[in-house]
């Protein structure tokens, strides 16, 4: 793996998607708008400041799947990738510039709907903010490394947006944000127990209640990271030069 060929594909992403005004609205705009929203359908209840905080986590990686799956699945169908993939260019070079190019978007993404949320809505933890804003960076790394990993599955867009209910809902359901997981059949709690969203949940859940639990937060982070790291390896690995 070469470093400055996955940063020349890097670049070469970043710049794709400066010109597509749409996707930066959808990366930018959409999760601010979804925390505003949820603020409003609670305003005046203490309802935001617990939902919120996990939600934050969860907006963030949804709309970073979609857009790293779709946008990956194009450069497949365009013959982008063959092109490539004919040049002295490994496999781990171009899924890595592709990870660190959508690795950067899901940074500035979260930071920006994580600030909206705790200065503009005045969302209230008892953690520290920085760490909230933390979390949800990785949160959107994940959705970053799930859709990467996906995308190599799928043969139209629309293949692509089917693997939300396929292997997104089941984690919104298992992860913690609906039921307490202890609270699940133990069937249902082992596979949440599996699960990389379900820690993502459980870091954003300490940080609304506990202002000391550094370590635990810490420790639900690294399986976090884990994750990531293991789906940007199997996207490398499965990675196709053109969908048939």
């Amino acid at each position: 793996m070469s470093a400055r060929l996955t940063l020349i594909t890097a670049g070469r992403v970043l710049r794709q998607v400066r010109h597509d005004r749409r996707t930066l609205a959808l990366l930018i705009v959409v999760p601010c708008v979804l925390m505003g929203l949820l603020a409003w359908i609670y305003a005046d209840t203490p309802v935001f400041d617990r939902i919120g905080a996990p939600l934050l986590g969860m907006f963030p990686f949804l709309v970073m799947f979609l857009v790293t799956s779709i946008a990956t699945l194009r450069e497949r169908q365009s013959g982008t990738l063959e092109r490539l993939l004919t040049l002295p260019l490994a496999k781990a070079d171009l899924v890595g510039g592709y990870a660190l190019a959508f690795g950067a978007l899901a940074t500035v993404q979260a930071l920006i709907a994580g600030s909206f949320a705790v200065w503009g809505l005045g969302l209230d933890v008892a953690g520290q903010n920085w760490l909230l804003i933390v979390v949800a960076v990785v949160d959107s790394l994940l959705g970053t490394a799930l859709g990467l990993f996906l995308s190599a599955f799928a043969a139209t867009e629309f293949q692509a947006v089917q693997f939300l209910p396929a292997f997104v809902l089941p984690q919104f359901l298992l992860c913690g944000l609906l039921v307490p997981r202890e609270n699940l059949p133990d069937a249902l709690r082992w596979a949440s127990d599996v699960l990389p969203l379900s820690y993502a949940v459980d870091a954003m859940r300490t940080i609304t209640v506990d202002a000391s639990a550094g370590a635990d937060v810490a420790q639900d982070v690294g399986v976090v990271l884990a994750f990531v790291v293991v789906l940007i390896g199997l996207g490398a690995a499965t990675l196709r030069r053109r969908t048939e």
